[in-house]
């Protein structure tokens, strides 16, 4: 089991149509498995990006 170890949320908000009807909307953030020091972490790819 990979230990998630970023902090980051879900991104959330109101979508709008032209007649301001609000719908929600989710953006998760895009979690990659990686070995950090033999162990098996989730982190998102951004900080992944900046590891390498």
């Amino acid at each position: 089991m990979a230990k998630n170890i970023s902090k980051k949320k879900p991104l959330t908000v109101n979508l709008r149509s032209k007649a301001c009807n609000a719908v929600k909307s989710r953006q998760k953030p895009n979690l990659q498995k990686k070995k950090v020091n033999g162990k098996t972490v989730l982190i998102t790819a951004r900080e992944a990006k900046k590891m390498a």
